[in-house]
């Protein structure tokens, strides 16, 4: 299923704008909107005016008033259709996915097993509990998780992503969404990002056995193996598998050995295996320093600058201890991603600084930091100390964005101003962010924030060439409108305008018409380049600013001559 993209401005749209336009005429539709109300109210006085011109009741131009309420509906009717063309394209985008579920069928299995007998039955059928079978080429019927097997899915429709992704079994993929949230990012100067996955590749792969003074390199690579069997981590299995390469050490079963798996958690740092009286850990340098300080051994200083060589050249250092003695190191490598470091030097043009959060230690974060170009790290980071990072940012006025997938980001993740939880990620990150990103992409973060930037960059070039355009407008018309009560203002009225009558009509013209040639760039956005504060207020001034005082000073006089001849002047 392919998701259709709309054009700027879609025929079946317009009509359908247009009809709402009309309808949002009404005075409880306009009273929503304080500023339009005005207008209408305007609209309505100008109406009833022209309409005591005509039948004699009072005195005056009745073409002339005529005119003006004329041009102040076409107003509230051009500020009407583009707010309901913005509301029917969101619509129409919702429709599509709705029109989806209606014609589309699913297999319901009449018991939860694979040679069971399926009904083909409309999607809207479908009830909680319900067990689908989806084949390849079907359309996915409805919400739901997958319970076994795996697809590559065209989720275009929900994501807005082109390419298909892979969706398996273990993940409940419904999307959480925050246009506040999207907003805020506009205003985010700090970006917390997480060091596997966003600033390296994430698949970091054991490349060598380094073993204490006293220990070979076998018995380092048996005992890593062992407290590496029951880790479905990739560190973990490439573990196994280099144990096995180097010293053919086949992988054992964990049941079979009547062994305990001691699994890694935020707060004890490591993971290991208890096994016929052997307690074997491998860990984080500090963790396990701990432990064996707690066990009465002593850290050697051979493998302290084992750690400090792997941590130097940018690997991850994992230490490996038996009981209290430590068998030597493991080094584990990744890659930073190609054309990371240019992207964090666009947030830095754009005044964004960029932390990097590792669990790795000091040497190493820094060592992948200075290659990757942030701005700084957070090496050994526990869950405390990226809460404690984020309130301190806040603390100084900043706003803080940050990703997250494990229940260890849950409280960080809650305390950000922008969180974009890993739709890969548990169901505490998922809740605790504002956002839920269904591809599991970390890097989506840097996406986000340039995309509430643009709609800031939008918000501000509109407002700066609203008030120009004002200024402009008034400057142009007051001259020529009271100069015969004020000769003094005929020094101002440089325009030249033909009557005060022209300069009126001539700008509520104007206004209406502004109007329509600002819709296609409210809704397709300011192009944004990442730039500072001060040279992005210089640009908007210069080409927002500036234009919404020239533009005002042509149109009306081009309007104004076009009245003259016309003989409406």
């Amino acid at each position: 299923m392919s998701r259709k993209q709309l054009a700027l401005f879609e025929p079946v749209l317009l009509v359908q704008a247009l009809t709402d336009a009309v309808k949002k005429l009404s005075p409880r539709a306009q009273w929503r909107n304080p500023v339009m109300f005005v207008v209408w109210a305007g609209s309505v006085l100008a109406t009833l005016l022209t309409l005591a011109m005509v039948t004699g009741q009072i005195a005056g131009s009745a073409l002339f008033t005529g005119v003006i309420s004329l041009w102040l509906w076409f107003t509230v009717l051009f500020a009407n259709f583009a707010e309901a063309l913005a509301e029917g394209r969101s619509k129409a985008q919702a429709n599509s996915l709705k029109g989806v579920k209606k014609t589309a069928f699913a297999r319901r299995l009449r018991a939860p097993r694979h040679d069971a007998q399926a009904d083909n039955v409309p999607a809207a059928e479908l009830r909680k509990g319900d067990i689908v079978l989806v084949k390849a080429g079907d359309i996915i019927p409805c919400d739901g998780e997958v319970i076994e097997g795996g697809a590559s899915v065209d989720e275009s429709a929900i994501t807005g992503e082109s390419a298909p992704v892979i969706r398996e079994s273990g993940g409940d993929f419904a999307s959480v969404t925050g246009g506040r949230a999207v907003e805020a990012a506009g205003d985010v100067d700090v970006l917390l990002l997480d060091k596997t996955g966003t600033i390296t590749l994430g698949n970091r792969q054991a490349s060598d056995f380094i073993p204490a003074r006293g220990v070979d390199e076998r018995t380092l690579a048996d005992a890593a193996q062992l407290a590496s069997l029951a880790d479905e981590t990739p560190e973990g299995r490439s573990i196994v598998i280099l144990a096995k390469q180097r010293f053919n050490l086949r992988e054992r079963d964990v049941q079979s050995l009547h062994a305990t798996f001691v699994p890694f958690t935020a707060q004890s740092r490591m993971s290991g295996i208890n096994i016929d009286n052997r307690m074997i850990r491998k860990g984080s340098v500090d963790a396990i320093r701990r432990h064996v300080e707690s066990n009465g051994g002593h850290f050697p200083a051979d493998v302290e600058q084992n750690v400090e060589n792997v941590a130097r050249l940018g690997a991850t250092p994992l230490v490996v201890v038996e009981g209290a003695r430590v068998l030597g190191v493991i080094a584990l490598k990744d890659i930073v991603k190609g054309g990371i470091k240019e992207r964090f030097a666009q947030l830095r043009k754009m005044g964004i600084k960029t932390v990097m959060i590792t669990g790795d230690n000091r040497l190493t974060a820094a060592a992948i930091a200075a290659e990757a170009g942030v701005d700084d790290f957070l090496a050994e980071a526990t869950p405390e100390a990226k809460l404690a990072l984020i309130r301190q940012y806040q603390a100084e006025g900043r706003l803080v964005a940050m990703t997250g997938d494990g229940t260890n980001d849950a409280p960080a993740l809650a305390q950000a101003d922008v969180a974009v939880a890993m739709n890969s990620g548990t169901q505490a990150a998922k809740e605790a962010g504002n956002m839920v990103d269904l591809d599991s992409n970390p890097t989506k973060l840097i996406e986000v924030v340039h995309i509430g930037k643009q709609m800031l960059m939008t918000r501000g070039s509109l407002t700066t060439f609203s008030i120009a355009n004002d200024v402009a407008k008034y400057f142009a018309i007051i001259p020529a409108a009271f100069a015969a009560t004020y000769p003094q203002l005929n020094a101002l009225n440089v325009m030249g305008l033909h009557s005060p009558n022209s300069a009126i009509l001539s700008a509520v013209i104007f206004n209406a018409l502004i109007i329509i040639f600002l819709i296609p760039l409210a809704l397709k956005g300011v192009s944004y380049k990442p730039l500072s504060a001060s040279a992005m207020l210089r640009r908007n001034l210069w080409i927002y600013g500036l234009g919404g005082l020239v533009v005002p000073f042509i149109g009306i006089k081009v309007i104004d001559v076009l009245l003259t001849l016309l003989g409406l002047a």
